[in-house]
């Protein structure tokens, strides 16, 4: 499944990465890559160290988000980049590695630092059997997607696009899994609001804890 998850980043925390960010050094974007990937990514990186604690800001964000919970269950977020995409920059069609130093990437997700209006083409394009999709998202918000989803960011036609991007080792590690699990998550809360906490929450409270136990690695 892909999620938008809205509102990760306050305004005042949006303002504080901004903030960072002016004053960061940026390195090649290239240099992070897989082998096959460096042919086709073109973008620039926080350098090192440099953005420790504006990644550390956006873990954060994204671990006290009820929806990123729910629909990623995570259990660690790891190698996040802070990246920017000038005039003519774009990162081509891939796939993210499964593995990463030693943690599994389960799932993929982008934060979106710059407002849509605030620069033109840069999209994030996911591919699907039979169709694309693309995503551009107000800044502040993020999209979390299977990582092993073909996609791609379309090249920066004009402005500056910024953005964090980083992967998650879940839980469980099953996209049909989780799908289930965030489902039954949904209903669970809506009986919850319709009706209390009745028999029948009860049951589906223990079926939902139970399937938690039996996936999660």
């Amino acid at each position: 499944m892909i999620f938008q998850i809205p509102h990760v980043l306050s305004d005042q925390e949006l303002e504080q990465v901004r903030l960072a960010l002016s004053e960061a050094e940026f390195i090649d974007g290239k240099l992070t890559a897989g082998w096959y990937a460096k042919e086709v990514k073109h973008n620039r990186q926080v350098q090192g160290d440099d953005g420790e604690e504006i990644r550390a800001l956006i873990k954060s964000a994204l671990l006290r988000h009820p929806l990123f919970q729910a629909a990623v269950r995570p259990k660690h977020i790891h190698s996040l980049l802070l990246s920017r995409y000038e005039i003519g920059m774009d990162y081509g069609r891939h796939t993210d590695n499964a593995l990463m130093g030693q943690y599994r990437s389960d799932v993929s997700f982008t934060v979106f630092l710059s407002e849509p209006d605030a620069y033109q083409g840069g999209e994030l394009v996911m591919e699907g059997a039979d169709d694309e999709q693309c995503y551009k998202y107000p800044a502040g918000a993020a999209i979390a997607y299977p990582a092993s989803t073909l996609h791609r960011v379309n090249p920066v036609t004009s402005g500056v696009r910024l953005a964090a991007v980083g992967w998650v080792q879940s839980w469980v590690k099953d996209p049909a899994q989780r799908e289930i699990l965030f489902d039954l998550d949904t209903v669970r809360r809506s009986l919850y609001a319709q009706s209390g906490k009745t028999d029948e929450f009860d049951l589906l409270c223990k079926s939902l804890a139970n399937l938690i136990r039996r996936w999660s690695v």
